[in-house]
């Protein structure tokens, strides 16, 4: 008799979490869209619409470390239930919003709800796929997360057209409650008893622990003197930092500073968005096929190589006239930079061993101070500028400049990466044992 083959269920969580994130940045960055007819309704300049970026960035990075230690101590299925319970609420509840105070208050506690999600959704990849699957997985995961920001300028833009921006922000919000509900009722932890599940995919899968196996003290002194943790930490800093120029400010400054309208401007930065969908995934495959299983100098060209020629493509878009061929250049600086995302993520789960979420959660919340920095510096640099006289491109453009020199940086930072881990010899079977990778 022919032994079972293994179920596949694991792909079917996979489906479910790129449900997740593309409604994750659906909601996150349908803001950006949202903005301009946010300071006209509120009536709040550059600046004060920074601080209701910020809001939401502060939060998020707050509370990361501590949802993705929720996640190691109770199960990702909680959490993940709870947290798009909790974004849902706020999304929605920002369209009620009736000042600058209130609007600060509301982004604040959305960041804080949607905050470790994806130390979450890291964890549950390390229980759920092989690792000779895990660059492919992350590819198609953070490519699903891209699609739904890309989605999110251009949709909200048409929305807001047609019901006003409160109600677009409700409209979004009733999504991610569907999506918990669905989760909770489907999902389990350990993919040994999910009944969809037989024993030869548990066998192909392999040995992961579970969430009460690892409800053990975190080696946060040998964590922090990680020099691969310390060289994640900073490189999610400077990519953060150019992604969030695309997330809060470029729907505004295609308006601002190259004078398109407002619809197209939510199509121009969705293509630049779906560009770099198709970069992380992308990334995935050549992290598979390239990267994984050779040496470090790999991880170094490509995430090296990824950086520099996204630098490369943004300074070709600002020597270019036309909004659209601009539009162009910005994308593929956008795939070249979220090639590496996903060498980011493999790099962040190797390190960790049991304790994915706590520590994938301190990188990734690292990230955050490149992420305010763009977004105060945008809407604050913009407002100088203008109290100078200057409009247009000459008003909007410098903060481009700063980031082609921060994508350069990132470039140099990968280019002298080293992998080393921080569990110990004896943590888990099959885990990356400490120490560095030649």
């Amino acid at each position: 008799m022919n032994p079972e083959p293994p179920t596949r269920t694991r792909f079917v969580v996979l489906g479910v979490l790129c449900l997740l994130s593309g409604i994750l940045y659906l909601d996150r960055i349908c803001i950006s869209a949202a903005l301009g007819s946010i300071q006209a309704d509120l009536n709040l300049s550059n600046t004060e619409a920074s601080y209701v970026l910020m809001a939401f960035t502060l939060a998020y990075g707050l509370f990361e470390v501590p949802t993705g230690r929720w996640g190691d101590r109770f199960g990702a299925r909680r959490v993940l239930t709870r947290i798009s319970l909790w974004w849902s609420v706020f999304t929605a509840l920002t369209g009620a919003c009736m000042g600058l105070w209130s609007l600060v208050a509301v982004r604040f506690l959305f960041g804080a709800g949607e905050a470790g999600a994806f130390p979450n959704v890291a964890r549950v990849l390390s229980r759920w796929f092989p690792d000779s699957e895990r660059g492919r997985v992350q590819g198609v995961l953070l490519a699903a997360s891209q699609v739904g920001g890309a989605l999110a300028p251009f949709l909200a833009a048409v929305l807001i057209q047609g019901i006003g921006w409160r109600w677009t922000f409700a409209a979004f919000g009733c999504v991610g409650v569907v999506w918990a509900a669905g989760f909770w009722s489907w999902f389990r932890d350990d993919p040994a008893t999910h009944p969809a599940v037989n024993a030869a995919e548990v066998e192909q899968i392999g040995q992961r622990a579970t969430a009460s196996a690892t409800h053990t003290a975190i080696p946060w002194a040998a964590a922090l003197r990680n020099p691969s943790l310390r060289m994640l930490s900073l490189l999610m800093a400077c990519m953060s930092f150019n992604s969030y120029i695309y997330f809060s400010w470029y729907p505004k400054y295609l308006g601002a500073a190259r004078g398109v309208a407002p619809t197209e401007a939510g199509l121009m930065a969705s293509v630049v968005l779906a560009f770099a969908a198709a970069g992380t995934f992308t990334g995935g495959f050549v992290l598979d096929r390239v990267v994984v299983g050779g040496s470090v100098a790999r991880r170094r060209w490509h995430g090296g190589t990824a950086l520099f020629s996204a630098a490369a493509m943004l300074a070709c878009a600002l020597f270019t006239q036309h909004p659209w061929l601009a539009a162009l250049f910005t994308a593929l600086s956008c795939f070249a930079a979220q090639l590496a995302q996903t060498l980011w993520w493999s790099c962040a789960i190797a390190i960790s061993g049991r304790h994915v979420g706590a520590l994938f959660g301190l990188m990734n919340s690292v990230g955050v101070f490149g992420a305010m920095s763009s977004q105060f510096l945008v809407g604050a640099l913009a407002d100088w500028l203008g109290a100078r006289g200057h409009s247009g491109r000459m008003q909007w453009d410098p903060m481009f400049y700063v980031d082609v020199g921060v994508l350069i940086v990132a470039g140099c930072l990968w280019s002298s990466f080293r992998l080393v881990t921080v569990e110990p010899p004896e943590a888990e079977p099959g885990d990356v044992r400490p120490g560095p990778t030649k």
